[in-house]
């Protein structure tokens, strides 16, 4: 859930995975391994910020964002 919200805002931005673990300084394939784990809160965060979205909206099971929403 979190790993899919976080990939559907990768894609309504244009932003791969990869380069999104890059400005965040996260380590190779911490967000890909939100697919089956929990990430801290801090990494948390720092995804939502980057995005300007809520932490709630990422962790939400029902994506509500619309591309107008990601800045």
């Amino acid at each position: 859930m979190i790993y899919t919200n976080v990939l559907d805002l990768c894609q309504a931005r244009g932003v791969s995975i990869a380069k999104l673990e890059r400005e965040l300084g996260f380590g190779n394939a911490t967000i890909r391994g939100w697919a089956t784990s929990s990430p801290t809160v801090e990494k948390l965060k720092a995804v939502a910020d980057y995005f300007g979205v809520t932490v709630d909206s990422l962790l939400s099971e029902q994506s509500q964002r619309t591309t107008e929403q990601v800045r």
